[in-house]
């Protein structure tokens, strides 16, 4: 392997003092401390990372399972490096199937995109696939398996990418991956995604009005931060007075969080990685994909974050610590800031730098089911079918997207960033978005990166159900498109 080392983060915490400056600064000085200047920025370094596929054993807490992991371990090995680097990884897969690796949320080049069908074909068992890509954009990001349901088993690790010149203040940091799991406790991802399609029955209690209506389609046994269950909570370690950046990241594959840190108010500066004007919330909805983070400067005490799987019943928890002393909270504790100031789409406005040029033409999307039910569409396709949705490099498009399906989905753009329109012109730029049903929305994307780039539902299960597509450049390449797994389909009924 001559050279190539792995190379990640310790317990996702990294010490941070940054000096604030400029408009966003002005912003956020009501809410969060401006901290005192940089020390000397260390030479900026690339290694090369390791990534084993493989099947393992993992603890989750009082349970351990077997799985498909990275390097043993749930989430796999952190990578952190800064805007402008590069990352050269090496997947060596020891996987009885094939696989790839995806690095969501990132702007790099195509064939590195780790996209079945699309930018490479997958690696088989016993092979090896070097990744090799520079990082433009600073922020929370983070790289699963895009095959099939892979990444509904322990296949998924956080890439956090540091900014040169950070503009928040903050004293510390930490990294808090949600996953729903189920994966060797009820069968596998796709025994489940099986039973999902030869079933004529589903939960319509799993609902949510925050979603708009039904939430998910299955519950999970366990609730994840950090890959430990709230039997065995982790535990994030700080000092009273500190603020504190938290880098959330959703990798489940069927659940929405609504998360809150007890006692505590967040300030929100950043969505799928992107910076947007501070918002001061008590809790917010993350969807599968998306990234939110937050700042709050924790009191004394030990406190709970908690992230509710919406519409179900259950939760996952982790413990924040400032005091040796203080009694832990209990995992089920009740945590007043889950009902109170939601943090909304129309909260959030990108800086004024990062709006996108206006679009030239617009572009319909209808998310739809078919009366199997089992059958998650895009303009009436399903994966198979290969919808493709062209565009011309140096153009803005508007893509109108239309949930006429009975479910929301957080809906997921390779390669690109997009901003959310609003009447008004403003928005968040992001790359994962929830749609609810009966909501349409308009979303911004700079055609600046030529490829072939899935545009598809982060449901897992939608996902492997039909709902993906794709944006193209220029005219369509031949035998290009995913194929999803195939299972026996029985009708299930329209919800």
């Amino acid at each position: 392997m001559g050279g190539w080392a792995r190379s990640w983060g310790a317990g996702g915490l990294v010490s941070r003092r940054r000096f604030v400056t400029g408009t966003f600064a002005s912003a956020l000085a009501g809410a969060v401390p401006l901290l005192g200047a940089p020390p000397a920025a260390a030479a900026p370094r690339s290694r090369g990372i390791l990534l084993r596929a493989r099947p393992t054993t993992v603890s989750l807490g009082k349970r351990t399972v077997r799985t498909w992991a990275y390097d043993d371990v749930v989430p796999g090995p952190q990578i952190r490096v800064m805007a402008g680097e590069r990352v050269r990884a090496r997947l060596v897969n020891e996987l009885p199937a094939a696989t790839t690796v995806h690095w969501h949320g990132i702007r790099l080049d195509f064939p590195m995109d780790g996209a079945p069908g699309f930018s490479q074909e997958a690696t088989q068992p016993g092979k090896t696939f070097d990744y090799d890509f520079t990082v433009p954009d600073a922020g929370t990001y983070f790289y699963h398996s895009h095959v099939g349901t892979q990444p509904d088993r322990g296949l998924y690790g956080t890439l956090i990418v540091g900014d040169p010149r950070e503009p928040l203040g903050y004293d510390e940091e930490f990294t808090v991956v949600l996953d729903d799991w189920l994966d060797g406790v009820n069968g596998t991802p796709d025994d489940a995604l099986a039973r999902l399609n030869a079933s004529t029955d589903h939960d319509d209690t799993l609902r949510s009005e925050a979603l708009g209506g039904v939430a998910a389609e299955m519950t999970h046994p366990f609730y994840l931060v950090n890959g430990r269950a709230p039997d065995a909570p982790t535990s994030f370690r700080t000092a009273p007075g500190r603020t504190v950046r938290f880098r959330v990241i959703n990798a489940a594959s069927d659940t929405a969080f609504r998360v809150a840190l007890g006692g505590h108010s967040m300030t929100v500066t950043h969505t799928d990685g992107f910076p947007c004007r501070p918002v001061k919330v008590d809790t917010f909805l993350i969807g599968m994909g998306e990234r939110y983070d937050f700042l709050t400067r924790l009191d004394s005490g030990a406190f709970p974050l908690v992230a509710i799987a919406e519409g179900k019943r259950g939760r996952a928890f982790a413990v924040v610590r400032t005091s040796s002393r203080a009694a832990p909270p209990a995992s089920d504790v009740q945590v007043p800031e889950l009902t109170e100031r939601m943090l909304a789409y129309q909260d959030l406005q990108a800086p004024s730098s990062l709006d996108l040029p206006r679009p030239s033409r617009s572009i319909a999307v209808t998310l739809g089911m078919r009366p199997s039910g089992n059958e998650w569409t895009m303009n009436d396709k399903v994966a198979s079918d290969h919808l493709r949705l062209r565009v011309d490099r140096g153009e803005t498009v508007r893509l109108v997207v239309d949930n006429q399906s009975p479910m929301w989905h957080p809906m997921h753009l390779h390669g690109h960033t997009f901003q959310v329109r609003r009447p008004d012109g403003s928005g968040p730029r992001k790359d994962t978005v929830n749609i609810k049903p009966r909501q349409r929305l308009h979303l911004d994307v700079f055609a600046d990166n030529p490829g072939e780039w899935m545009f598809h539902c982060h449901n897992l299960y939608h996902q492997e159900q039909g709902m993906m597509g794709a944006i193209g450049y220029g005219p369509a390449p031949a035998n290009m498109g995913h194929r999803p797994q195939q299972h026996d389909r029985k009708p299930k009924h329209r919800r």
